[in-house]
């Protein structure tokens, strides 16, 4: 018997959907994949665990149920709905894309693949995952989750982090999902037998539906693939921010939105200098960034925060002000504590800001810090 694999068991996609119809997890996206929520979902979905997305999907499609009230909403109500999710540039792409789509596609998402590609934030694979799952088009998805269970099931030896890799899986996958009759559910199977059985540090190889043809588990190479080649050195900051009190209220300032965490808002502050205290990063940042002169009252709090590429140690530092003009050139407000949750912030900010308001109820019951 020549090929005992095809005699013996179905061919490899078919076992794959079966398993995926057996074992796949209840999604909201999944329930309902009509093109707007798959859209919403993949996007929040990119480099955020499924477990985290899920109330965040919640509230957003409750406060923007259709593409035009997602369009029609103010920038600041948005980004405070996904303030904690992070990588902000994919939300403030989102909203420009869902302007244009409204203004140019008649409110509904383009079914074509290279059309949504040309929509703010939507790349290859955003758009194969769209075509795919909300209109059954034959554009394999291939993320992390994808790339690991072929290049074991292949046996692929090369580095993952390579496009050359991803473009290669693309082309070899295109011919496997073009004759399948559920392409929604092939891409959305190979993702979740990545999450649930394929993973990074343990493979559940008796419970995968594609043991009897993987490489990987033929040689026993499962805990060597995918090669995936060492990540630069993440650099660390020391930052330092002000929390300016004046009578009652606290200075906030708007970040430029071509900037990271753009449209968000922040305390004045920035990175420390070499020899430099961070009491003194403080005080010299909140001049050279609003022209104040300000005075140290109290250490609030200290939060370490990790980003994409960078992680900080952030020191936040009651201030009041004890001279200068006030001098910003964005958009700033002095706010009352009780209204600082009206405003989307970063989360290391986020952190202060309950160190703050903690500070404040003691200083209000006479067990103050100071």
């Amino acid at each position: 018997m020549t090929r005992s694999n095809s005699t013996e068991f179905p061919h490899w996609p078919e076992r794959l959907l079966a398993w995926y119809a057996a074992h796949r997890r209840v999604l909201p996206w999944r329930e309902d994949p009509r093109p707007y929520h798959v859209w919403i979902s993949e996007m929040m979905l990119q480099q955020t665990q499924g477990k985290t997305v899920l109330p965040y999907f919640d509230r957003f499609i409750r406060a923007f149920p259709t593409v035009e009230a997602f369009a029609a909403a103010d920038l600041q109500t948005v980004l405070k709905l996904w303030e904690g999710l992070g990588y902000y540039a994919r939300v403030r792409n989102m909203h420009k894309a869902a302007q244009v789509v409204v203004s140019d596609w008649n409110g509904e998402l383009p079914a074509d693949y290279i059309a949504l590609q040309t929509l703010p934030g939507v790349g290859p694979y955003t758009a194969a995952a769209i075509t795919s799952i909300a209109f059954n088009q034959p554009h394999p998805v291939v993320d992390g989750n994808v790339l690991r269970v072929f290049a074991r099931f292949w046996g692929v030896d090369d580095d993952i982090r390579g496009t050359k890799v991803q473009t290669s899986f693309v082309d070899r996958l295109t011919p496997v999902i073009e004759p399948v009759q559920d392409r929604s559910a092939f891409n959305q199977a190979v993702m979740e037998l990545g999450a649930l059985v394929c993973g990074p540090r343990r493979a559940e190889c008796d419970a995968c539906p594609l043991r009897p043809e993987c490489v990987a588990r033929r040689t026993d190479r499962v805990g060597e693939l995918p090669f995936k080649s060492p990540s630069k050195p993440v650099p660390h900051y020391d930052i330092a921010v002000a929390v300016i009190l004046d009578q009652g209220n606290v200075l906030i300032a708007r970040r430029e939105e071509s900037k990271m965490l753009g449209g968000l808002w922040e305390f004045p502050g920035g990175k420390q200098e070499s020899g430099e205290a961070l009491a003194g990063t403080a005080v010299r940042e909140t001049r050279e960034e609003t022209g104040l002169d300000v005075e140290i009252v109290t250490t609030l709090c200290t939060v370490k925060h990790a980003y994409s590429h960078f992680r900080i140690t952030l020191t936040a530092f009651v201030c009041t002000v004890r001279g200068g003009t006030l001098c910003i050139p964005r958009p700033f407000a002095w706010v009352g504590l009780d209204e600082l949750d009206r405003y989307p912030f970063p989360k290391a900010n986020t952190r202060v800001i309950a160190a703050l308001l903690a500070w404040d109820a003691k200083k209000e019951t006479g067990a103050g810090w100071r």
